[in-house]
């Protein structure tokens, strides 16, 4: 089997973009198992189905006992392999960088897995039956289609797997136009597992494909962003950039597609995962200014507070969307519990700085106490007490006392992120976010100590509320498509603009044109098929058989679909004495394209009604009830109306 896949690799490239299926990685292992759990939880619920439906259509009780005993045992055995499933989709170390810088990680999200699908039936009978063309003849263009989505199914976790989802993407663009109509399809089903929690689901409806495929795009966003160093600008900067193309990949599958059959695709959901992506790439923005900031001035203290305040409240607002009815059983208890140790650890963060800008010694050439007040006045969103803000901060023992109640709250925050922290079994696994959550707290607890007296025995005040504000608001960069370039897979077919799944035309007909002293008899227009724009009346060509509006697809033979006109033109006029056998295409007349458009918009019984109307106008045009509609409508619509509708039976 491995040589048969590498043989395959070797003929056709498109295989080489994905990951290798047989490579035994950390993250390959992961997927392969996530697979094999999605198709057990699959074979499990097939099973409780059939149970169920015994269960309700039987009457013998002794076979409903044994019936429910099953039923327990199933059930049993999903909620198992759900928490299996749950625990490699909390699985965040796999995906995080091999860096030994220690930052907190950052959690990425799983690629949905699908089954193989196969075209090859499907397609070759929608072409035979709509396109009128043999569909053996497409073998290798359906084996390459085939293939891209099985090398999609697998992408690498770098800018090739990216371009490689963004490739099969774009190529479902032409696949709709090709096979798929608001009346007809090839009856393809498109198997995708949910992303969390392994449920599967099915359509016919290429949407769901292409929504499926779209949410792994966002989905190896979060993993390439993940994996980056952070102990570097250039990292941040891409963990920044990934994360919120990650968002606007979420933000688009959200606002352009509904009625998702799996709960990851759903609108709360995809809420959810954006404020995630947002939240995320809020925290890179604070590690990159802490990169940055060499000094330990009151400016830049007070920056840092304000921005790791920031942070801490994009968070909560995510732990409050991962609380609402629907995602609080959906979500994984390790991505709730990483959300509330960040948010926890972020104000812890904010706190200190906030007493590190009051307590620590002013280096020479500070700031004048005018511009520390004014930094300290869009500080803080409300200071209680008797004292004034400018009181405070000309006073060293009250600048000490008020740095105090921040690092209290500060080593509070930390030791209830530590408490969160120790809940879950997943986030006990993490060595660097126990190394990160640790540091933190003793550095905090040991700066209190360094402001604790022994004979203050004042009750400490209650630290004041820091204003959040960053300096870069994350944006939620929508996906280009228009990166990556793709070529039609079944261009053979023709031009889209004639042939595709909406339009309808008759079978093929071969007519043999014999030049005569005026010429063949026809005018031609446009390219790519080229148009018979008119026939000479008792011309070579209207004797022949071709009629005005009919589209060359061939000239002896060869294919004309994607010709030029004035190549077109240049092989008919090279014709022999023998004669030229063009074939031909007719599309539904124009009257009967319009009546198929105004029917859906005015629907068949309006529609059936103004035909009747019409019918009868070209008959009697003198009926009154005709009379009446021309009246109502307006001379000019009526003529209108009369010209396009079909002729009497």
């Amino acid at each position: 089997l491995f040589l048969q896949q590498r043989s395959k690799t070797q003929k056709n490239p498109l295989l080489l973009q994905g990951c290798d299926p047989f490579a035994q990685t950390q993250r390959s292992k992961l997927q392969h198992r996530r697979a094999r759990i999605n198709q057990q939880i699959n074979k499990e619920m097939r099973m409780r189905a059939g149970a169920e439906n015994l269960f309700r259509a039987t009457t013998n009780n002794k076979v409903k006992e044994t019936v429910a005993l099953e039923l327990s045992f199933v059930n049993s055995n999903l909620q198992l392999l759900k928490e299996e499933l749950e625990e490699l989709n909390s699985n965040m170390e796999v995906y995080q960088t091999d860096s030994e810088s220690v930052n907190v990680p950052m959690i990425p999200l799983g690629l949905k897995e699908t089954k193989e699908v196969d075209f090859t039936g499907p397609v070759q009978d929608f072409i035979s039956e709509h396109y009128r063309e043999d569909g053996t003849l497409y073998e290798k263009e359906i084996q390459d289609l085939m293939e891209l989505r099985q090398a999609m199914r697998t992408p690498s976790r770098n800018q090739a797997g990216l371009e490689l989802l963004m490739e099969y993407y774009n190529q479902l663009y032409y696949l709709d136009q090709r096979f798929f109509s608001a009346h007809k399809n090839p009856g393809v089903h498109f198997h995708w597992y949910d992303s969390l929690t392994g449920v599967p689901s099915s359509q016919r409806a290429l949407a769901f494909e292409k929504g499926s495929v779209l949410f792994n795009i966002g989905a190896l966003y979060t993993q390439i962003g993940a994996r980056q160093d952070r102990s570097a600008s250039a990292g941040i900067d891409t963990a920044i950039d990934a994360f919120q193309r990650a968002a606007g990949a979420f933000n688009y599958l959200k606002e352009n597609f509904s009625n998702a059959p799996s709960l990851d695709m759903s609108a709360p959901s995809l809420s959810m995962l954006v404020r995630l992506m947002v939240a995320q790439v809020q925290e890179c923005v604070f590690e990159r200014i802490t990169l940055g900031t060499q000094d330990t001035g009151l400016t830049s203290q007070l920056h840092l507070a304000q921005e790791a305040a920031q942070v801490s409240d994009v968070y909560l607002l995510v732990q409050q969307t991962m609380t609402q009815p629907l995602m609080k059983d959906y979500v994984p208890f390790s991505w709730a519990s990483m959300v509330q140790v960040k948010s926890e650890h972020f104000q812890a963060l904010a706190h200190y700085h906030a007493a590190a800008a009051l307590c620590d010694p002013v280096s020479d050439g500070e700031e004048c106490e005018e511009e520390v007040e004014k930094a300290f006045l869009s500080f803080y969103t409300n200071l209680s007490g008797s004292q004034t803000l400018s009181q405070i901060l000309q006073d060293a023992e009250n600048r000490r006392k008020l740095g105090k109640a921040h690092l209290r709250h500060a080593v509070m925050k930390h030791e209830e992120a530590i408490r969160v922290h120790s809940l879950c079994k997943i986030l006990r696994k993490m060595d660097i976010l126990q190394d990160v959550l640790s540091q933190t707290h003793k550095r905090s607890l040991d700066k209190y100590l360094e402001l604790d007296r022994e004979d203050d025995f004042d009750e400490t005040a209650e630290a004041p509320e820091i204003r959040a504000q960053t300096h870069q608001k994350p944006e939620i960069t929508s996906p280009n498509f228009c990166t990556v370039q793709v070529t039609d897979i079944f261009q053979r077919l023709g031009p889209l603009s004639v042939f595709c799944a909406r339009a309808r035309w008759g079978p093929a007909r071969v007519i043999c044109l014999q030049r005569r002293e005026g010429g063949l008899g026809l005018t031609l227009r446009g390219d790519s098929p080229v148009l018979v724009a008119g026939v000479v009346p008792g011309g070579c060509a209207e004797e022949a058989g071709l009629r005005e509006g009919d589209y060359i697809v061939a000239v002896d033979g060869h294919d004309c679909k994607w010709a030029k006109h004035g190549e077109v033109v240049h092989m008919l006029k090279g014709c022999s004495d023998r004669g030229v056998e063009v074939s031909v295409v007719t599309l539904d007349s124009h009257h009967t394209q319009v009546s198929v458009g105004v029917q859906e918009l005015l629907g068949w019984w309006v529609w059936n009604y103004l035909s009747v109307c019409t019918r009868r106008w070209r008959e009697n045009p003198s009926c009154c009830l005709t009379a009446a509609r021309k009246k109502t409508l307006g001379s000019a619509r009526w003529a209108g109306l009369r010209a396009r509708a079909p002729p009497p039976c």
